[in-house]
């Protein structure tokens, strides 16, 4: 199979290897052979074996040698047509790992080469001759998209993709730029009808503006005059009130100069006062410093006595238990007396009972009494010997009895006496658990007690120093905020004013200083600027409060101030185009913060002003941008709409009144913050109770730690006694045992001698019968008995002495160690006691010489009372004459204070009347008002603008200057004389009614310019707009024909692809029902199954996929993978035969494409191929199965000639055998 795809152009990429040089096979060839130039080999001689010589052995030489493996080869495929004629196809790997081809044994080049297989039909791209092993499955498994592009291959439309998908890219791009340029057509041709319009509107706007100027100039003319003619007056007025105000206070002096004097006076008696008072206190802080060094003073004393109480009460007890311990010991002294003088009395009768007890015998009767002794040691020596061996056993094991016994009960006295200890002990440290116990509970409850009035102390006085701070802080804006600054007597009296306004007139809501504060401080200046001679209008809600309140003030002769009604104000909405158009510039309405009950107020006194952050923003948006605003910079700089520009510094009156509401709050804050301290507890008296409380909880840890101690000793003992106890038990159990086996031993013994003794009387009873007889004995045994038992009787005896006495002398012992440590227990205690007793004197004589101080300290405290009383008589004293000389000075300054009044108002009045002439002037020259000028004035171009702008002719705020500077009163007029010719009748007209006719003419010719908002650069605009209108009229017919001509391109391409593609589709599709209907039909099923192909897209097919379904006879419908294997099988075949047959090529080689299927499959794959092969049409079969083999019409085999180097095939024409 790879030979014949190798020679039909495949790839080697699609073959078994990546490179052409590995398909090369490098098997072994003969020796003998000779590899020629082309890979064949030549055999040289005869009978010659593959790598080796005749003998079969291996040349030692030629192993060496390089491996001689061809390193080219070739395929020659032979094609003959129906018409008889020849062409042999020749594809070669050469030497260096390239192809060669040839054609009819001529080389060519592979295009040739291709295009000779398909001038055959032999189609290399779409494959449409082969069958590889593995297509069948990978066909009946692909994805629509692939099945479109297996028809595009065949049916040659896949070669005209490229172009089409670039022509298609081109119409897009070309029918974009088309509406692109249309769209922008359009977009010009409506703006050049825009700027037509705005042109007619710019002309009736400068008609309308020449009219404005003339009003404005007429106004204008009209307020200087009234300006000049109330200064004048208002001057007249002045000079007379300042001749009466010099006789007035020449008669006052006197009294100023006494009430000054009095003043000092009451000054320095309240300065000793205050030095009194802070005697007294600073004694009083002694005082109790040193009272609150008493409490843990006495604490400690108090803790003492209790310690030496309980000192007292341990030693009793601990004194009992000393003399219960002494007569203990006396009462075993006295027992030892006892029993010693028993064992000495005894001894005595003993000695006596045994001179009377003891019989004498005679010579004969010893000699007798012996030599039948000796008769009796003969005939029983062996029964004796057994005797003594077993009595003196018996002695020995009597004795151990004796010792255990005598250890046993000194052991169970031990233990009697251990356990009574041990309850003793137990009882004793329960009794001091509990103690310590109720000492813990009782230190818990002092350190909650400590600690709640530690944490009590630590907030009072966190809280006190958080107000401190704030205070401190408070105090220093205060001082930061004063700067030198004193409130004047007007300022005061303004304020009072308002004040006294708001509770008479509810409208009233409050100046506009007051009702606004800019958000942040370095607004201040700018603001304050902003809002010129609107800082002080007051704010009312109607416009009859302000008349009422207008009215109020000259009852009162409390001064003028401007009024702003909320009903008949005329506000602009704010400009909203101002928002965003730079980052350094926001408008003035929006750095103030202000509640919105009084909102039309201040957007009619920020107005449309912009605040930028330095001068090169403001000049950027005046001059570059043309905004239309007044734009303010945060130093106070402004350039005004007209263009001109104000800047440095000048008084910081307004700027600092938003300083002054803050002063106020400030003050009232720190009045809070002092209330606030002066609330909070004391906290010495505090620090006194937790020196208590530490003291109590001092002398609890130390009795703690005492009880502690002596628990811990109790522990101590108790285990120990405890581990005494339970050796005395382990003892005990360990020698019971031993007793009483010792015991049963000695009693065997006894039995033992008894059964021996028994066999031995016996012979005594016979040899001393007539002996006993004569001597009155009833045997033998009964003189030895008398003579044994006396000393029998008394070894027992001393025996039980010596228990006695080692008994008590042990006890004895033991009690004298417990008296010596008692003794000790006592004397550490004592020891203790002392100490303290020590410790009580020490603290007493430091509570006296404590006690002395405060006495003294009292006693100077006393005697600071008495001054400080002294002092106060003083001062109240000094304040009534003060009192008295101010009653003097104000009797005779009523008449000095109507007069300042009255300079004071005409004062204002001139300063008002001429700030405002000034304001109106400076306005003609920023604004270019052209007024007319009086013959020999100065020009406006003189006027200095570097001064604050002044308070407008509405504006009535009282002047605060000292009356005294009032004589040398001067007006600036700066030498600029109106002509006030032009005005003729408006002269007589002073009322506010020509004025608000004079404004109303402007605001309504205004009303009609702001109506109109035209464009003036029009005119330039519209002749841009119409000569790039024309350059885009070209611009849309090019893009116009060019899309035309790439859409006809691209149309021309799409129909042929689609010819082609169409074309191939709809012969496989007619194809593929009676393919598969021919595969799948059989005797049982003689219609067979059915298959068809699905398009999705059917105006462009090949962009989207084919669906290719089938379905086996008698079976419903299902999606290809649910297939059996033999069913997609035959279902791939049957699409590969339909595609074959749309383009076939002369032969058609199928590689296994049966062994997924069945014999019955088989048989129906081999009949079909029967049945479609013929004269223009060869299959060529690779199979493993029977069935084709018996179908076929011969049989090829390959193998390999190892001679030739070569692949050789068998032919086996099975024609003849059918």
């Amino acid at each position: 199979m790879d030979a014949i795809s190798f020679v039909l152009g495949i790839k080697s990429s699609h073959l078994r290897s990546t490179h052409l040089r590995d398909l090369v096979y490098r098997g072994r060839v003969l020796r003998t052979s000779k590899i020629n130039e082309d890979g064949s080999a030549t055999v040289n001689g005869d009978g010659a074996h593959a790598n080796g010589d005749v003998n079969g052995e291996i040349n030692g030489t030629q192993g060496t040698q390089e491996r001689n493996d061809p390193k080219s080869a070739w395929v020659m495929a032979v094609y003959e047509d129906d018409a008889g004629d020849e062409q042999q196809w020749k594809r070669a790997i050469t030497n260096q790992g390239v192809s060669e081809y040839r054609l009819n044994n001529q080389v060519v080049t592979a295009q040739q080469y291709n295009e000779s297989l398909e001038a055959e039909n032999i189609l290399i791209k779409a494959r449409n001759f082969l069958v590889f092993q593995g297509d069948v499955e990978a066909i009946a498994s692909q994805s629509p998209k692939d099945l479109t592009r297996l028809i595009e291959q065949i049916s040659g439309s896949l070669e005209y993709k490229a172009e089409y998908e670039r022509l298609k890219a081109e119409s897009e791009e070309a029918a974009d730029q088309q509406t692109f340029q249309l769209n922008r057509r359009r977009g010009i041709n409506s703006e050049i009808k825009q700027y037509q319009e705005q042109k007619r509107e710019a002309e009736n706007y400068a008609r309308k503006a020449d009219e404005r100027d003339q009003a404005i100039i007429t106004h204008v003319l009209w307020k200087l005059y009234n300006f000049q003619r109330l200064i004048e007056e208002s001057s007249a007025e002045i000079q007379k009130h300042q001749e009466e105000l010099k006789e007035f206070r020449r008669g006052v002096a006197k009294y100023e100069r006494n009430l000054e004097e009095a003043k000092k006076e009451h000054a320095q008696v309240g300065r000793e006062v205050s030095k009194a008072e802070r005697l007294v206190k600073q004694k009083d802080r002694e005082i109790e410093e040193k009272t609150n060094s008493l409490v843990p003073i006495d604490e400690k004393i108090n803790v003492s006595t209790k310690k030496l109480t309980k000192y007292a009460s341990r030693i009793a007890e601990i004194g009992k238990e000393r003399d219960s311990q002494n007569g203990q010991v006396k009462q075993l002294e006295k027992d030892l007396k006892v029993v010693e003088k028993a064992q000495a009395q005894w001894d005595a009768e003993w000695k006596k009972a045994a001179s009377k007890k003891g019989g004498q015998l005679s010579d004969a009767d010893l000699q007798q009494y012996n030599t039948l002794k000796q008769e009796v040691n003969k005939r029983s020596s062996t029964d004796q010997i057994k005797v003594d061996d077993l009595r003196r056993q018996r002695t020995a094991n009597e004795g151990t009895v004796s010792s255990l016994k005598s250890n046993f009960d000194g052991i169970q006295w031990q233990v009697n006496t251990c356990e009574t200890e041990l309850n003793n002990i137990k009882q004793r440290r329960d009794e001091t658990s509990q103690a310590a116990n109720q000492t813990s509970k009782d230190i818990d409850g002092k350190k909650s007690e400590l600690n709640r009035l530690i944490s009590e102390r630590l907030r009072v006085s966190q809280k006190r120093t958080e107000l401190e701070e704030k205070l401190q802080e408070v105090l220093k804006k205060l001082v930061e905020a004063d700067d030198g600054r004193k409130q004047t007597e007007k300022e005061a009296r303004m304020k009072e004013t308002i004040s006294t306004m708001k509770r008479i007139f509810p409208g009233v809501k409050g100046r506009i200083s007051e009702l606004c504060k800019p958000k942040q401080k370095k607004y201040a200046d700018a603001v304050s600027t902003v809002l010129g001679r609107h800082f002080d209008a007051i704010v009312t809600d109607t416009e009859r409060t302000a008349k009422e309140c207008i009215q109020y003030l000259r009852d009162q002769r409390s001064g003028q101030a401007t009024f702003i009604p909320l009903d008949t104000i005329q506000v602009k909405a704010a400009n909203s185009n101002l928002k965003g158009m730079h980052r350094g510039m926001r408008p003035a309405i929006d750095t103030v913060d202000f509640d919105q009950s009084v909102s039309r107020a201040i957007t009619y006194a920020c107005g449309n002003s912009i605040i930028c952050d330095d001068l090169s923003i403001a000049k950027f948006l005046c001059y570059d941008k043309s905004v239309d605003a007044k734009a303010v910079t945060l130093d106070g700089t402004v350039i005004h709409k007209g263009g001109l520009m104000t800047g440095g510094r000048g008084r910081e009156t307004n700027s600092r009144r938003w300083e002054d509401a803050d002063v106020e709050n400030l003050s009232r804050l720190k009045d809070k913050l002092l209330g606030e301290i002066q609330t909070l507890p004391n906290p010495h008296r505090r620090g006194s109770e937790e020196e208590m409380l530490q003291g109590e909880l001092s002398g609890l840890e130390q009795k703690q730690a005492y009880v502690q101690d002596q628990l811990s000793g109790l522990e101590k003992n108790h285990s120990s006694k405890k581990k005494e106890f339970d050796n005395f038990k382990r003892q005990l159990k360990e020698v019971q045992p031993k007793f009483t086996e010792k015991q049963r031993a000695l009693e065997s013994l006894d039995k033992d001698i008894e059964k021996i003794e028994a066999a031995v009387n016996s012979i005594a009873d016979k040899v001393y019968h007539d002996f006993c007889r004569r001597l009155g004995f009833e045997n033998i045994r009964d003189y030895e008995a008398q003579q044994g038992s006396l000393q029998q009787e008394a070894a027992k005896k001393k025996l039980e002495f010596s228990n006695q006495k080692s008994r008590l002398e042990n006890q004895m012992s033991f009690e004298r160690q417990r008296l010596k440590q008692t003794e000790e227990r006592i004397q550490n205690i004592e020891s203790q006691d002392e100490r303290d007793r020590s410790l009580i004197d020490e603290l007493n004589a430091q509570r006296e010489a404590i006690q002395d101080e405060i006495n003294e300290l009292s006693n100077e405290r006393d005697q600071l009372d008495e001054a400080l009383d002294v002092q106060k008589d003083k001062y109240t004293t000094a304040g009534e004459k003060l009192a008295d000389q101010r009653r003097e000075v104000q009797k005779r300054s009523k008449n000095v204070e109507g007069t300042l009044r009255a300079v004071n108002a005409l004062e204002a009045e001139i300063q008002r009347n001429s700030s405002s002439r000034y304001t109106v002037l400076r306005r003609c020259k920023l604004e270019n008002i052209a007024i007319p000028l009086a013959e020999g004035s100065t020009d406006l171009d003189q006027l200095p603008i570097d001064e604050l702008l002044q308070a407008d002719p509405e504006a009535m705020e009282v002047d605060g200057e000292d009356p005294s500077s009032s004589a040398g009163l001067t007006v600036q007029d700066y030498g600029i004389e109106p002509d006030f010719d032009t005005l003729e009748d408006l002269r007589d007209h002073s009322d506010p009614q020509m004025d608000e006719q004079l404004q109303e003419k402007i605001r309504s010719i205004n009303a009609e310019l702001d109506k109109m908002a035209p464009n003036m650069r029009a005119m330039d605009r519209l002749d841009t707009v119409e000569a790039k209108f024309r350059a885009t009229e070209k611009e849309f017919e090019d893009s116009r024909k060019d899309y035309i001509k790439k859409k006809e391109a691209f149309n021309t391409a799409m129909r042929r692809r689609s010819e082609l593609f169409n074309k191939a589709f709809t012969h496989i599709s007619d194809q593929i029902s009676s393919i598969y209907k021919d595969l799948t039909r059989s005797t049982n099923f003689p219609i067979g199954g059915q298959a068809y192909l699905d398009i999705e897209d059917s105006d462009e097919p090949y962009l989207d996929g084919i669906k290719y379904h089938a379905m086996p006879p008698l079976k419903r419908f299902r999606d290809m993978e649910h297939l059996s294997g033999g069913e997609k099988t035959m279902a791939a075949l049957a699409l590969l035969f339909a595609v074959h047959s749309y383009q076939p090529s002369p032969f058609f080689v199928l590689d296994e494409v049966d062994a997924a299927l069945d014999n019955a499959n088989v048989a129906k794959i081999a009949n079909y191929i029967r049945d479609h092969a013929g004269p223009g049409m060869q299959f060529i079969v690779i199979s493993l199965k029977t069935g084709l083999f018996q179908q076929s019409e011969a049989l090829v085999g390959i193998y390999r000639d190892q001679g030739a180097n070569s692949s050789k095939s068998l032919t086996l024409d099975l024609r003849k055998y059918q």
